[in-house]
Parts: C-alpha cells; sequence; structure tokens
C-alpha cells in the first residue's frame, strides 16, 4: 500500500487520526477536517481535493470522532430519532435504516428513542428531555403508521414528523401518498379488463384507510364506473381479515367481484386462503392486489402478490435532509400551517393480476 505525504502508522491496531488522513493525502489537517465535516459555506475545497481526502480516510478506516468533536465544540452531530415502535416491528423499520445512513453520512449519529404506541404526554416528554440532554441538532418524530399527531410540548424547532402529519406547529410532515397508491392499483386492475372491483378496507379507519378509498372511488368514477357499495367491505387489517373476502364471493354470479383490492398485503393473504378454499385460481378466476410490498409477504404468496410499495427508504432519506438543509418547504402542500411532503407509492406488478374470465359469472 504506498502513501503521498508519508507512511501509514506502525501500530496498525492503533485507531487512525485525522493527522494520518492528511498525510497520506498530502493535504493539511484542517483542510481533512473541513472535508469529512461537510462544509462548504465560505469554505472552497476543489472537488479533486475532497474525493482525495475521502480516499484516504476509505483507505485507513478513518471516521470521525463525534463524542471529542462535540466536546470540543459545544455542538452536536447528533439527530434525535423519536419513535412509536417504528424499530421493535420489521414493517417500517426501513425508514430508520435510511435516516441512520443518510445522517452517517453526512457525519451524524442517530439518537433513537422508542416510546410505544400511543405513549403519555409524561412518557414523551422524559423521552424530549432525555434527547434534549444530549444536545441533539434536531428531532426526526416518526411513527409505525400513517397518523395525524399533534405535536407534544418541548420539541425543537428543527424537528420533522415522519410518517406522520403534524397537526399544527408548523413542522414538516414526511408522508407516503395513499391516494396516488390506490388511484393506481385500481387503475391497473381497469387497464386489465375489470369493472366489477370490490374492496376490503381496514375497519379501524387510520388515515390511509379514507385515503385509500378516495383513491379507489376516483379510479372508478374517471372510468365511468360508480363505486357500488355492495362490492365494498371493512374488516380488521390483519390475515383474518382477508378471510372476509367470502362475503364478496357470495354475491350472486353477476354481482360478485372479478378483482379485489385489499388494504393492505395481510388482508389480501388472507383473501388467498378463501379463494384457494373454494376452488377458485389467481389471477384466472379471480385478481387479488395488496398494499404495502410487505416483505416476506408479498414476493412469497403463491402467485406474486401485485401491490403497492410503501417508499419508507425515501421517507427516511428525505427527513434528514430536511433537518439539516432546510429545504424548501414550497416543495410540499401547506396544510395547517405545515408543509406535507407526499412521497409516491411504487406500483410492484407480479403475477395476481390478470384480466376477467372470458366466461363471466
Amino acid at each position: 500500500m504506498g502513501t503521498r505525504g508519508g507512511h501509514l502508522p506502525a501500530d496498525r491496531f492503533r485507531r487512525p487520526t485525522i493527522k494520518d488522513v492528511a498525510q497520506l493525502a498530502d493535504v493539511s489537517s484542517t483542510t481533512v477536517s473541513v472535508v469529512l465535516n461537510h462544509q462548504r459555506e465560505g469554505i472552497r475545497v476543489p472537488e479533486s481535493t475532497r474525493e482525495r481526502v475521502h480516499r484516504a480516510a476509505a483507505e485507513l478506516g478513518y471516521t470521525p470522532n463525534v463524542l471529542a468533536r462535540n466536546l470540543r465544540t459545544r455542538a452536536s452531530s447528533t439527530i434525535g430519532f423519536l419513535s412509536d415502535e417504528v424499530t421493535t416491528t420489521p414493517f417500517a423499520v426501513s425508514m430508520l435504516a435510511a435516516a441512520q445512513d443518510e445522517a452517517a453520512r453526512r457525519g451524524y449519529l442517530l439518537l433513537v428513542v422508542n416510546v410505544g404506541v400511543n405513549a403519555v404526554a409524561e412518557k414523551q416528554r422524559d423521552a424530549l428531555d432525555l434527547l434534549h440532554q444530549q444536545q441533539v441538532s434536531g428531532i426526526v418524530y416518526a411513527c409505525m403508521f400513517h397518523r395525524h399527531v399533534e405535536p407534544p410540548a418541548g420539541l425543537p424547532d428543527k424537528t420533522v414528523f415522519l410518517n406522520a402529519q403534524a397537526i399544527g406547529g408548523g413542522y414538516p410532515s414526511i408522508v407516503p401518498d395513499d391516494y396516488q397508491g390506490a388511484h393506481d392499483l385500481v387503475t391497473e386492475l381497469l387497464d386489465h379488463g375489470h369493472r366489477r372491483i370490490g374492496f376490503i378496507n381496514d375497519e379501524e379507519h387510520p388515515v390511509a384507510a379514507d385515503q385509500r378509498f378516495n383513491g379507489y372511488r376516483d379510479a372508478l368514477s374517471q372510468c365511468g364506473i360508480k363505486a357500488d357499495p355492495a362490492l365494498y367491505i371493512e374488516a380488521g387489517p390483519f390475515v383474518r381479515g382477508g378471510l372476509e373476502i367470502a362475503r364478496l364471493l357470495e354475491l350472486p354470479p353477476r354481482e360478485r367481484p372479478t378483482a379485489v383490492f385489499c388494504f393492505n398485503d395481510r388482508v389480501a393473504m388472507g383473501a388467498y386462503r378463501v379463494a384457494r378454499y373454494r376452488g377458485l385460481h389467481i389471477p384466472t378466476d379471480l385478481s387479488i392486489v395488496g398494499f404495502d410490498d410487505q416483505e416476506f409477504i408479498a414476493s412469497e404468496l403463491d402467485p406474486g402478490l401485485t401491490t403497492m410499495r410503501l417508499p419508507h427508504p425515501e421517507m427516511g432519506k428525505l427527513a434528514i435532509e430536511l433537518l439539516l438543509d432546510q429545504a424548501d418547504p414550497g416543495l410540499a402542500d401547506a396544510t395547517n400551517g405545515s408543509s406535507v411532503h407526499r412521497i409516491l407509492c411504487e406500483l410492484i406488478r407480479r403475477e395476481s393480476v390478470a384480466p376477467p374470465p372470458l366466461t363471466e359469472p
């Protein structure tokens, strides 16, 4: 391994220092500090030099000593990540992973605190006190499911709501575009020739349920079809909720749906079970679509489930960008004094959708 400005540390077990990086990159320690701390405003360092410093740091395995830097500068390079249950379930953990990656890329650590679902005010206050004691540079307030949230007292000005919409307070919020996702899913079924499309919605009526219903209804309307109340049912958002598809399949032959849109992939799993029990083949006899593209479910069903992928990684990354860059709120909708960034969902096509049977019931 060669060097530019000198030799690598003789003790390969010693933690590399900023001076080691400067020696290898043939620049000053000040330049290394500027580059690795992502400073640009008022400081001009050629891109070629920046690249050389990053290569040297990677070659040495150098990482900034964040705690020591904080003690020197009395500034924080940590970001608080306050969540309900994001960290304890696999469903939305990709939001956290993407936020961690983006924070690390910018030289920040993510300090994660989980308070549980519907945490009482005292518990949230204790969590915020802990984060304030750590002098965090800002807070990402994250939720497991798309929710409307009343901001708790004590949030700093630099707070971003993730997978949640702040009701008041002027905080930026990042949420998935559930309306667009449902609209695109139903349009996919319409494009395959379906006209009798059922919908199993969430009986608990979270924010996403209303938005997905509106997308379902409007997609039908734009095709000249009025939503049929007989094809709409509500059930729990779990596998057993999908068993309620039996109510749709028991309709008279010419009234039952040829395709069913399920609120989420777990409901779709239950719907698969009933269809198979009744001797129906998916998708030749019945098309089924889900929502979420949940890991270990959507791609593993037989046949693979056509669904809408929630943009969790994109949302997690954007949360850090908004927090650190104070991105222009004009890019988002203004609701209740807060900027709302609605992130598009991605249609994932698999094998659960086909045209209606040639001879419909």
